[in-house]
């Protein structure tokens, strides 16, 4: 009986839904009506969105949720992790230094894209293992983002197969700012 009611229920549910969609799939509110919008099943628009925070150096939180990891490129850890250990002991430096050079990147990176509109661009996959955006990312003013933190020395190479679209630009840009001791390569 319980297992009827729960069927009905649901049946019931899924018809006050469907009333309350437009022809778009959009669930929305008038007051006459007291119905409510909400976004159904869309994608974003990712020729221009809103960047709402810069998580790290190279991670940014859009304003639909969604982070973005920016691909080709890696920037130091800021805070406490696995990878922050691994770093350490793979660079031979002490975590608080690997944590102070991130805070460069961090701070470079969202001077340059926190609080405006930008595009993505993805390559062959698009999501890593943490379910975050893979993209190659744009500022409106035709601004390469991942390829300007290498440019000024605030980022590492990071090239993952099969996302090897720019992986020469990256690595041209690198050897450069390394050359010209910009960014984490030179005196702070």
């Amino acid at each position: 009986m319980k297992k009827i009611k729960y069927i009905i229920l649901c049946l019931f549910l899924a018809m006050a839904l469907c009333s309350c969609m437009d022809d778009k799939g959009k669930i929305y509110y008038s007051e006459d009506q007291a119905k409510f919008i909400m976004p159904f099943g869309e994608e974003s628009d990712y020729s221009d969105i809103y960047v709402k925070r810069v998580v790290d150096g190279d991670t940014l939180l859009l304003a639909n949720g969604e982070r973005v990891r920016l691909i080709g490129i890696d920037t130091p850890e800021i805070h406490e992790s696995k990878k922050l250990k691994k770093d350490s002991e793979r660079s031979n430096q002490d975590k608080s230094t690997i944590k102070k050079l991130g805070m460069r990147s961090f701070d470079f990176t969202r001077k340059l894209v926190e609080g405006k509109r930008v595009s993505l661009e993805f390559d062959a996959e698009r999501f890593d293992r943490y379910k975050r955006i893979l993209a190659y990312v744009y500022l409106k003013d035709g601004t390469f983002v991942n390829a300007e933190i290498v440019k000024q020395g605030y980022a590492s190479l990071l090239t993952i197969p099969p996302n090897v679209k720019y992986a020469d630009l990256f690595l041209k840009l690198y050897q450069e700012a390394r050359e010209n001791k910009r960014g984490l390569w030179g005196k702070e």
